[in-house]
C-alpha cells in the first residue's frame, strides 16, 4: 500500500472492532477516531441490519459519513440515518427451498430502519424495533434486503453439507462462522460491491483503501481494498483473501493497524 494514509476505511464489527455482546474497546475508539479526525472516511461495514449498526456507530462518536449494513444490501448517511440505497429481492422461491432442505430453520427478514419479521426466536434476537413473529408466507409480502436463517437443529458442518452448491433463486447467500447461521442478499450483493460503488461516489483511489475483516462475509471486501487485513481471529477464507494478518479482537487488532497511520 502506498505510505499515504489511507482515505477509505471499511471496517466489518463483530470480531473486527468489537466482540459479540462486548463495548469496544478504549484503545480501538482512540484509533478511529483519529482516523476520522485525520480526514478519513470511516465506513462501518457489516452484515448487522441499520437498526443494530446504528448502535455501534454512536459507540464509536461517528455522526457523519457512511455506513454498509446488511453485508452491502443497505448505505446510509449516518447524518440522518436516512438510506442512500437499498437493494431488495423476493425471498419467497429462497424461503421454499429454505424450508424443503431445513423443516425447523428459524427465518427472518429485514424491515430497514423499522425491525425484524422472523417465525421464531434465534439467538441474540435483537429487539430493536418492531420485532413481529409471523409464518413462512408473511416473510415474502414484500422484497427484502436480507433473509436469515438459524438452524437450531444442526450444526454449521452439517448446514454447510445440506447445501451443497445450491443456489438460492435471485440471491446469493454467506454462513457464519461457527454457528449454524445463514443469511442470502439479492444475487451480486456484497460488501466488495458496495464499497465499490461508494468509492466511485467519494472518487477515492483504490490504492487508498483499507479493509479489516474477520468473517466469511468479509471476503469480497478484503479482496476489494487497495490494502486488506484479517483479525487474528478470522477464518481462513478471510486469511487467505487479505494481505495481512493482524492481532485478535481481543488484542485490538483493529488499533494496531490504524495507529500505523493515525497513531499520535
Amino acid at each position: 500500500m502506498d505510505t499515504d494514509r489511507p482515505q477509505l476505511i471499511a471496517l466489518d464489527v463483530d470480531g473486527t472492532i468489537l466482540q459479540t455482546g462486548q463495548p469496544i474497546a478504549p484503545r480501538v475508539l482512540d484509533a478511529v477516531r483519529a482516523a476520522t479526525e485525520a480526514g478519513a472516511h470511516v465506513v462501518v461495514t457489516t452484515g448487522r441490519t441499520l437498526l443494530a449498526t446504528k448502535l455501534v456507530v454512536r459507540e464509536l462518536g461517528l455522526d457523519e459519513g457512511h455506513t454498509i449494513c446488511s453485508n452491502g444490501a443497505v448505505h446510509a448517511d449516518i447524518s440522518t440515518w436516512v438510506p442512500v440505497s437499498v437493494h431488495t429481492f423476493d425471498p419467497e422461491p429462497a424461503v421454499a427451498v429454505l424450508r424443503e432442505l431445513f423443516p425447523d430453520m428459524v427465518l427472518s427478514v429485514e424491515k430497514v430502519g423499522i425491525g425484524t419479521w422472523a417465525t421464531g426466536y434465534y439467538p441474540g434476537s435483537f429487539r430493536l424495533g418492531e420485532f413481529r413473529f409471523v409464518e413462512d408466507d408473511d416473510l415474502s409480502l414484500e422484497p427484502t434486503t436480507r433473509l436469515n436463517g438459524w438452524w437450531p437443529g444442526g450444526s454449521l458442518d452439517d448446514m454447510v453439507a445440506l447445501m451443497g452448491d445450491r443456489q438460492l433463486p435471485g440471491a446469493g447467500w454467506v454462513h457464519g462462522e461457527f454457528e449454524p447461521w445463514l443469511v442470502a442478499s439479492r444475487h451480486g450483493v456484497t460488501k466488495g460491491w458496495a464499497l465499490e460503488r461508494l468509492r466511485e461516489d467519494l472518487d477515492i483511489p483504490r490504492a487508498a483503501t483499507l479493509a479489516i475483516g474477520d468473517g466469511y462475509n468479509d471476503t469480497e471486501m478484503l479482496s476489494w481494498a487497495g490494502h486488506s487485513v484479517a483479525m487474528g481471529n478470522a477464518v481462513d477464507a478471510a486469511r487467505e483473501a487479505a494481505d495481512e494478518v493482524t492481532a485478535t479482537v481481543e488484542e485490538d487488532g483493529v488499533a494496531l493497524v490504524l495507529e500505523r497511520w493515525f497513531g499520535n
